[in-house]
């Protein structure tokens, strides 16, 4: 499908925040799915998952959650400073910006308002999660690539899980140093137990941000199998 992009500019509580977005050239009605974005900021690597999902028939909307920093794209060869800036991110704020990107989706005239999406990657993956809990009445799929520290935080994102009500997919590594194999495993025993409708696939060989193909922990066929598996969720819950 033919795509068109650009960038805007959303308000937000402390100011405007630059957010990529890519949909369908073609009239239509669709839904609207917005992608976080890894410790590393909203580079090419996200864009380009961006433009694959509006090839898919979504609306996407990439929101730069870095907006209220001074450095806000971090190489991948410097993991240590994405960390640090990471560190310095606030739920509650994460959460007004993602609130911003989902109020943008819904306004659009061509975008499905009750049927609005949400995935990330690492970090990301981690504000998936805690979105589907904070925004429960907008967010009507989730998907979380290896998102890392769901338990960790006050309150955790994983406190939040009886707040989700829409069906979540998780994706892991099974060789992931950054997210231990008990913090997986807490997470799928809160959901069981909180009888949410979920999905979770480890893959044995792949490792943390298996889904990049710019970094050298891609895994391209963990990475294809999680990218099939996203299009058939979000096509089965939003379309």
């Amino acid at each position: 499908m033919d795509i068109t992009t650009s960038t805007l500019q959303l308000n937000t509580p402390d100011g405007r925040m630059e957010t990529f977005e890519a949909r369908p050239k073609s009239d239509g009605w669709y839904p609207g799915i917005v992608v976080l974005m890894e410790a590393f900021g909203l580079n090419d690597h996200i864009k380009k998952v961006t433009e694959r999902i509006a090839q898919e028939g979504y609306v996407a909307v990439a929101p730069d959650l870095y907006h209220r920093e001074s450095e806000r794209i971090v190489p991948y060869s410097d993991l240590q400073k994405a960390i640090g800036i990471m560190n310095r991110l606030q739920d509650p704020k994460i959460m007004d910006d993602v609130g911003a990107a989902i109020a943008h989706l819904k306004s659009q005239g061509n975008v499905k308002s009750g049927s609005i999406g949400v995935t990330g990657f690492c970090m990301g993956g981690r504000f998936t999660y805690l979105s589907a809990a904070h925004h429960s009445k907008d967010v009507k799929a989730a998907v979380v690539f290896y998102g890392g520290a769901i338990p960790m935080g006050d309150p955790s994102p994983l406190l939040r899980t009886g707040e989700i009500s829409c069906p979540i997919h998780l994706f892991f590594g099974g060789k992931d140093p950054m997210i231990p194999a008990d913090h997986v495993n807490q997470i799928k025993t809160e959901l069981t137990n909180k009888k949410k409708n979920f999905e979770m696939k480890v893959y044995p060989e792949a490792t943390h941000g298996f889904f990049c193909d710019e970094r050298p922990s891609y895994h391209a066929e963990s990475a294809k199998d999680a990218w099939e598996k996203t299009k058939s969720f979000f096509a089965q819950h939003l379309k």
